[in-house]
């Protein structure tokens, strides 16, 4: 499943994005995005800080790449956040019988002991990354040229939440979203947890009226920046 063809009544991804309000980590009011727009909900996945929380985000991507029947070898976890992030879905598949190993990167090479930029298993065979969300496709293009120049193969990336937002380019909208650009250009499936499209549908059903205070903001958000 990706990203793009997610089912807006998907459970798991409701059940995702409930947690993620519960938890304090998807946040709605106005904030300024890297792009300069302002956005009337923010996701923070640094803020999933805890053992148990760290715990249920990994069942979450474990589901979510179970059900998906992308097929990978291993976990790549690009610095800084998807370090903890591709560990975290590691011992998770572990414990649901698929055991795979993982590496992660250091922003900076190490002239000492084992050296070099990659820690973690021997990067080989065909590559998950498991990153938190895309917004620019930096790091997805950092980690392929990585993986690729340790003679392994990209084959897709797991992220929690897909904004399907435009993308900037020279300062400008693209027709086109970040996880659609690192699908198309890059040629990698991306799988995420859940969507905007499922955020929508969450503050439309919710029995709290707070919460669905916050519908037509984002509704209008997704009408002027959504792909």
């Amino acid at each position: 499943m990706t990203a793009s063809t997610t089912s807006s009544t998907d459970t798991l991804s409701q059940d995702f994005v409930r947690f993620a309000v519960e938890a304090g980590v998807l946040r709605f009011g106005e904030f300024k995005t890297k792009a300069g727009r302002l956005s009337p909900y923010f996701f923070n996945a640094g803020l999933f800080n805890d053992g148990a929380r760290l715990g249920r985000l990994a069942e979450f991507y474990a589901q979510r790449l179970i059900a998906s029947g992308l097929e990978f070898d291993m976990l790549f976890g690009p610095a800084y956040k998807g370090i903890t992030l591709a560990a975290a879905v590691a011992v998770e598949l572990a414990r649901r019988g698929r055991n795979v190993p993982f590496a992660y990167n250091r922003k900076e090479a190490k002239d000492h002991g084992e050296g070099g930029v990659l820690v973690g298993a021997p990067v080989q065979g065909r590559v998950l990354i498991i990153d938190d969300v895309i917004s620019a496709g930096t790091s997805v293009r950092e980690s392929i040229a990585m993986i690729q120049a340790a003679g392994a193969t990209p084959c897709g990336v797991a992220i929690a939440l897909d904004r399907q937002e435009k993308a900037t380019e020279n300062g400008n909208d693209a027709p086109y979203s970040a996880v659609q650009w690192v699908e198309r250009q890059l040629g990698l499936r991306v799988c995420a947890i859940a969507t905007l499209s499922d955020l929508l549908q969450y503050l439309q059903s919710t029995a709290d009226p707070q919460l669905g205070t916050h519908f037509a903001s984002v509704a209008a958000y997704r009408d002027r920046y959504g792909v």
